[in-house]
């Protein structure tokens, strides 16, 4: 028998049934293998049920199934079939049922809508599809309706109505100004669930005209506006002002004060009302009052408190919101509006129903040929769904007769099935609320044995150490195994060995002997096959000699040993570390075969050393402490370690204690701080001391505590401040009698390594505590709370015993008691432990994305049962993706990242994803054996963000007054962009910044020419791209205008010919001469006729000329590069007149700043005004797009 423990009939079927279907679930991935089987088809991917598309996209409804032979794919649409060769416009992808459907070159999504049903078949069975039902979103327009102004009195109530369009899905509602600002919201002013705002009483400051409702259709990413609506208060001082004008003889609001009122309901209406809402969902009630002061809200379950950690507040606490209902949320739940006058309360009564969950999905099943099975398919809901069962997509009461199933209400029982007993069965739970469906194949397969583990497989391992030698198998009906140990070995069984469901042989405890060839056989009825695999057993690799801890002095030198022990079939290599790390590189540190040598010590030397010997197989390693010490001041005395203890004496000898004494060895000038006892156990390891204890350095006699069945031998260490030293001659021995175990094995645990075994280890006792020959276990249990007997075994000395036919996860009680020849141990402790995991059965539903900001979104979905988890639960995964960035419309490679979330969680944030792109994601629950099925997967898509700066910025063709700007697009647009800005000023020769210019340019340009510029001004620009969300980050550049040319002509022409030069000599040779001709005649006394001449008609006109108003001009190239105020140049006479004074760009461009045509062309000249407030009543003729200010707010 290779079993270890007897069992039923019974029992033993249900452990091959479930063996079976295990088989059926998990066939080995074997290519050939794989290639030669014939397997019905599966459905692996499909599209979700309720598909909204993108009326502006391609429509992709998705089918992937496998099979062997590959299957064919067909399809129906509103439940007839849809012939796909006669509609140009829909393909199927190769290799696959995937349809696409072609409408973006002129065709119509809503011709496409209905409901469509996949289909896989092959010859063994047909896989169908859920109903998935093609809806185009729609986002339609705003109906026209003409808004009056709403007039309301100080204090009074108002509701303003939005009224959205229906769209597909249903917009969000926001209301904003005409500046795209979100109107303030508190508890006196809030929007409802139906988009309408709603005052609980108003202000004087709620007077407004632009109280504006926004849609957004997130699908088709566009807003819808409705007309502003005018608000006006009247304060009661105004109106009886107004009253007095104009109705004089009326009593409307005359003098009416501004009184308090207790609080009213403006939604819900009435004292009561009903909410149905189903499972899983979340649930929101609402209640908006009235009144003055301000009204605020409580809520309260009637008979029950308020559900924790799933119950939130949300708009000033006017909504209360409950994530995750189950039905024991039903209930009545009342809101309470209070102010200073009264209250008021509504009460809502709550009905929570449940669309179709699983309970068990029914699993794909395996059979051989006159074999029986079950499939089951169990559901609930509220109300109770409705199980129905369809055999290759056909309902089975109208399938063809299979004389080997019988339906059992939601179970499908098969007995002597055969070959032509395959197909696929389809289960479908259904209520009012919505239905499930599952496939699942039966397989009738006849394969004889066959063995996939390679043959003469070398397995090598440590001695003492578990081996585990592999037969993966597969056949039908599944193979028995046997193995078999050397050529003519007789079949293995008995403790010695452990025998694994899926083939593989363990020998607990390897030891030298078990070297040698095993041979697997597995054989059915339809054949037999075996494999034979080789096992050598390795000596283990130690220390024999290992280093010890030193005290050393600063410039000394010092060795650390390290001599090991190995199998001399395995190469060792021994690597030394310091602190756990690699050792400083340097020519101090020598490293010979057994030992390291520190020369020249110093203080970072100071650490712990660690010898690390390696094989293949093993790895051993033993560490001690280098303490450097400050050098010997005075050198004269030698400090050295003490010289070992002698004359060691055994007196007192009792069966438990003995007394040891010895005289202590000369401590070389340092005191003997303590003496460390050791013990060496000549029966078991001769030659291996161990640590006994340790006494202060004054002490040299001490009582010793002995265990049983040791033959004792001592040795005494002693330690001073420089070290350890050498050990003293070991003891005589003495041999202690046995007795029974004292204690029993510790870390007792129950863990399955399979789904159907518990695996019970233990950690062994060490040497001496067995207390005497014959060493062994007694391993118990039972399964927890169902009033088992104790099943008991005993076992050889090992530190393992596996359970196998076992149920999956159920917990266990568990004991491990040690024995020798001499009796028992003490009576153990029980432990609980659990059999083995398997994979969980179901994917987390209910999967919802809410998108925090264009970076960041947050995942919900509902938790699995815990039944279905079917081990530990450790978290949740999230695997998620980008498909496409939505702004360059291309698709990428798929890169999936990976979030675990630990625990029952039922929420996690994704960190790090990119703005305006589309994600997938999917979640599984994560056990201790893996992950489970994943959801569906669900797209989303990311918001707009702010863009990247520009990618480049090129300045070029620079003329007297003008430059153009050459520049490209972000590199990461992060969104549609809206336009581009270009902001620029000039520099003067001090760096001094002039009036900044800005200029906004459609989104579709790419190169600019500025015009009216200053020639040779220098000029600083500053360039970003916007999208709807804000302004990306910035480039900057700058450029120079060039010279007048002209005038750079002239200054050249004049100073370097050579005509110029002459008459510049002339004149002086001139005035040279005049000079002496007045010097001559200044000396005779007399006048010349010139002279005379002036100082007789002297003209008024002629006046020396002032520093200041000086009427001649030269040209001065000092003056020229001066900067101009306002833009003016001074004109050659040098006068300036008051009405030329101002003249700046504005006059040239009809006092606006530069604009741009419709077709993109600059008009107009540049002003140099920073600022200019608009001409009253001349706003701008296009006002931003609503959709580009608003996705940062919503």
């Amino acid at each position: 028998m290779m079993t270890k423990k007897t069992i039923s009939a019974s029992r033993a079927s249900l452990i091959l049934f479930l063996c079976q279907m295990i088989t059926a679930l998990e066939v080995p991935l074997d290519p050939i293998l794989l290639k030669e089987l014939s397997q019905p088809p599966t459905i692996t991917q499909q599209s979700p049920k309720d598909y909204i598309v993108d009326p502006r996209e391609n429509i992709v409804i998705q089918c992937e199934a496998k099979g062997k032979p590959p299957p064919s794919f067909s399809w129906t649409r509103n439940g007839t079939h849809f012939d796909i060769d006669k509609d140009a416009r829909v393909t199927v992808k190769p290799n696959s049922g995937t349809l696409v459907i072609n409408i973006m070159n002129g065709g119509k999504a809503e011709a496409y809508e209905g409901v469509y049903q996949c289909t896989a078949r092959n010859e063994r069975g047909a896989a169908i599809s859920n109903n998935i039902v093609i809806r185009p979103s729609r986002s339609p327009l705003w109906t026209k309706e003409k808004v009056e102004p709403k007039y309301v009195r100080e204090g009074d109530p108002l509701v303003l109505h939005c009224s959205p369009p229906v769209g597909l899905p249903p917009p969000i509602i926001f209301w904003m100004d005409n500046s795209f600002q979100r109107l303030p919201q508190n508890e006196r002013v809030s929007q409802g669930l139906n988009g309408d705002l709603y005052f609980s009483n108003v202000k004087p400051e709620d007077t407004r005209e632009d109280y504006i409702c926004y849609a957004r259709f997130n699908h088709t990413q566009t807003i819808q506006q409705k007309q502003p609506i005018s608000v006006k208060v009247f304060s009661m001082d105004s109106l009886n002002e107004t009253i007095s004008a104009n109705l004089s003889d009326t009593d409307f609001y005359g003098a009416k004060p501004l009184t308090e009122r207790r609080p009213t309901l403006l939604t819900p209406v009435g004292s009561t009302s009903n909410k149905v809402e189903l499972r899983g969902n979340v649930l929101l009630l609402e209640c908006i009052a009235e009144g003055l002061p301000t009204p605020v809200i409580r809520w309260i379950k009637e008979g029950g408190e308020l559900p924790i950690n799933r119950t939130f507040f949300e708009n000033f606490k006017k909504t209360l919101k409950i994530i995750e209902v189950s039905e024991a949320d039903s209930g009545k739940y009342k809101c309470v509006a209070r102010n200073l006058l009264g209250s008021t309360h509504h009460t809502i009564t709550v009905t929570v129903k449940a669309a179709p969950y699983w309970i068990t999905a029914p699993r794909n099943l395996v059979l051989s040929p006159g074999e029986d099975g079950t499939l089951i398919c169990r559901a609930n809901g509220n109300p109770k769904p409705n199980i129905s069962w369809l055999t290759n997509g056909v309902p089975i009461a109208i399938a063809p007769e299979d004389p080997s199933r019988k339906v059992d209400g939601d179970t499908i029982i098969f007995s002597d099935v055969q070959e032509r007993s395959s197909a696929v069965y389809q289960c479908n739970a259904s209520n009012e609320y919505g239905y499930l469906l599952a496939n699942a194949f039966v397989n009738v397969l006849a394969e004889p044995p066959r063995i996939l583990t390679p043959a003469n497989k070398l397995y090598q391992i440590i001695a003492n150490n578990p081996a585990l030698l592999d037969c993966a198998f597969f056949g039908s009906p599944v193979p028995e195994i046997e193995w078999f140990k050397g050529v003519k070995g007789s079949i293995l069984h008995g403790d010695l060995y452990v025998f694994h469901d899926n083939g593989t042989l363990e020998i607990p405890v390897a030891q030298k002997d078990s070297t040698g060839t095993y041979t697997c056989v597995a054989r059915n009825k339809l054949g037999k096959v075996q494999n034979e695999v080789h096992l050598e057993v390795k000596d283990p690799t130690m220390i024999i000699k290992q280093p010890e801890y030193k005290i050393i002095q600063k410039g000394g030198q010092v060795s650390f040993e390290c001599t090991i022990k190995h199998d001399r079939t395995l190469m060792p290599t021994i690597t030394w570390l310091k602190d756990n790390g690699e050792l400083p590189v340097d020519e101090r540190f020598i490293i010979h075969k057994d030992s390291l040598a520190i020369m020249n010590v110093t203080d970072k030397d100071d650490g712990t050393y660690t010898c690390v010997a390696n094989t293949t197989l093993d790895s051993v390693s033993a560490s001690a402490i280098l303490t450097v010490v400050a050098a010997t001041p005075t050198p004269a005395i030698i400090y050295d370690r003490p010289d070992p203890p002698f004359d060691l004496e055994l007196t007192d000898q009792l069966e438990r204690s003995i007394q040891l004494s010895w005289i202590p060895g000369y401590d070389n000038n340092s005191p003997i701080t303590n003496f460390v006892i050791e013990y060496e156990d000549a029966m078991r390891e001769p030659g291996v001391w161990h640590y006994q204890t340790e006494v202060h350095g004054t002490q040299t006699t001490v009582q010793l505590k002995l265990s049983p069945y040791v033959n004792y031998s001592f040795r005494v260490i002693a330690v001073n401040e420089i070290g350890r030293s050498q050990p003293s001659e070991a003891s005589e021995q003495y041999l202690t009698k046995a007795a029974k175990p004292d204690e029993n094995p510790s870390g007792v645990q129950g863990i399955g390594s399979e789904p159907d075994n518990l695996v019970i280890i233990w950690e062994p006792l060490k040497g001496f505590q067995s207390n005497g020959p014959g060493l062994q276990y007694k391993v118990s249990w039972r399964q927890k709370d169902v009033g088992d007997e104790w099943t008991s075994v005993i076992v050889a000395n090992v530190s393992k015993y596996i359970v196998s036919g076992t149920p999956t996860f159920v917990p266990y009680e568990i004991k491990v008691q040690a024995l020798n020849d001499l009796g028992y141990a003490p009576e153990p402790a029980e432990v609980i432990g659990h059999s083995g995991e398997d994979l969980p059965m179901v994917a987390p539903g209910n999967v919802q994305v809410h998108i925090v900001n264009s970076t960041l979104a947050k995942v919900h979905w509902d938790p699995v049962p815990l039944k279905t988890v079917r081990g530990h639960l450790q978290g949740y995964r999230i695997y998620y993706w980008k498909v496409q960035s939505l702004s360059k419309r291309r698709r990428r490679h798929v890169e999936k990242k990976i979030l675990t979330f630990s625990g029952n969680k039922t929420h996690g944030m994704l960190p790090g994803l990119e703005p305006y792109s589309s994600y997938k994601l999917n979640v599984r629950v994560v056990n201790g054996k893996g992950e489970g099925p994943a959801s569906p997967d669900k797209l989303f898509k990311t918001p707009e963000g702010v863009p990247s700066s520009p990618s480049f910025l090129k300045i070029s063709n620079p003329t007297l007054d003008s430059l153009t700007l050459e520049w490209g697009p972000p590199t990461h647009p992060n969104g549609v962009l809206i336009a581009y800005t270009i902001k620029f000023q000039p520099i003067n020769s001090t760096h001094e910044l002039g009036p900044l210019i800005e200029i906004r340019i459609p989104a579709n340009e790419t190169s600019l020419i500025l015009s009216n510029l200053n020639y040779s001004t220098r000029y600083k620009f500053y360039f970003y791209a916007q999208t709807s969300v804000g302004s990306g980050s910035q480039i900057t550049e700058e450029a120079v205008t060039i010279m007048d040319e002209a005038m750079a002509s002239r200054q050249v022409d004049i100073a370097t010919q050579g005509w110029f030069i002459g008459l510049m000599c002339a004149v002086a040779l001139l005035i040279l001469i005049l000079l002496i001709v007045c010097f001559i005649r200044r000396n005779k006394g007399g006048k010349y006729p010139v002279k005379e001449k002036e100082d007789a008609h002297a003209d008024p006109e002629i006046q020396p000329m002032k520093e200041d108003d000086g009427t001649f001009g030269e040209y001065s190239d000092a003056e020229d590069h001066k900067p101009l105020k306002k833009g003016s140049r001074t004109p050659s006479d040098r006068t300036v007149k008051k009405e030329d004074s101002d003249d700046s760009l504005v006059d040239y461009g009809e006092g606006v700043n530069g604009q741009f045509n419709e077709d993109g062309s600059f008009i107009g000249q540049y002003s140099g005004k920073k600022e200019k407030e608009p001409a009253e009543g001349n706003e701008s003729s296009e006002a931003p797009s609503p959709v580009n200010a608003m996705n940062s707010f919503v």
